[in-house]
């Protein structure tokens, strides 16, 4: 995968997942191509924020062309790194954990979940998605054996802060994180995504509230 500049904001990253998600519609519509005036008013942005997030990765466009939709696709994913296949686990298969590994994507993300690990003897041996749930005393030996990189984290708060320290230890490096519990206070170096799912419903709270207020 190629670098880029350490110092790009993480708000021009966390816009190149919707850009290729517009860039996939416009590609199986058979676009081929599109100028950054077109794609602005699809996705609700202005060409010159298109234009400034792009070049902080190269030059993709021709003056007078535009972009050439299925080359400008590809290099997004590279730029993303999803040609990669972390080896991911994830611990939690309660209700929030099945619908993650059932309904997600994770081999066209650049992901391969390949381990589910719960700590309730009821749910041992069940699958999710093809995978057998283990119990969480199975953790270690299988990190041992298989070396993920990641981990799904779809436990309770109070589960978190050991189960992290655990999962460094194992090798673990990178999390998507879905407690509230905050790795990087004691794993400075981990890579973590946190997703609150309250933060954003208290968002859209706000929302609504200054639209009826405006």
């Amino acid at each position: 995968m190629p670098r880029y500049d350490d110092n790009i904001s993480i708000s021009v990253i966390r816009r190149l997942p919707r850009y290729l998600r517009f860039l996939e519609a416009l590609k199986n519509n058979g676009v081929i191509k599109i100028s950054s005036k077109e794609l602005a008013a699809r996705m609700g942005l202005t060409a010159s924020q298109i234009r400034q997030d792009l070049n902080c990765f190269g030059e993709f466009g021709q003056q007078g062309y535009g972009y050439n939709v299925p080359t400008l696709y590809d290099e997004i994913k590279k730029i993303l790194g999803l040609n990669h296949a972390f080896k991911t686990i994830m611990i939690g298969a309660g209700n929030l954990g099945r619908a993650v590994a059932m309904h997600l994507y994770f081999e066209g993300k650049g992901f391969d979940l390949i381990g589910i690990f719960d700590k309730n003897k009821e749910l041992e041996g069940e699958k999710l998605n093809g995978i057998e749930i283990m119990l969480d005393d199975k953790i270690e030996q299988f990190c041992k054996e298989h070396s993920p990189e990641a981990a799904v984290l779809c436990v309770p708060n109070e589960a978190a802060e050991m189960l992290c320290s655990k999962l460094v230890s194992y090798g673990i490096k990178g999390f998507w994180n879905f407690s509230h519990y905050d790795i990087t206070v004691a794993h400075p170096d981990a890579v973590v995504e946190n997703v609150h799912l309250g933060d954003g419903l208290m968002t859209l709270c706000y929302k609504l509230s200054e639209q009826q207020n405006s």
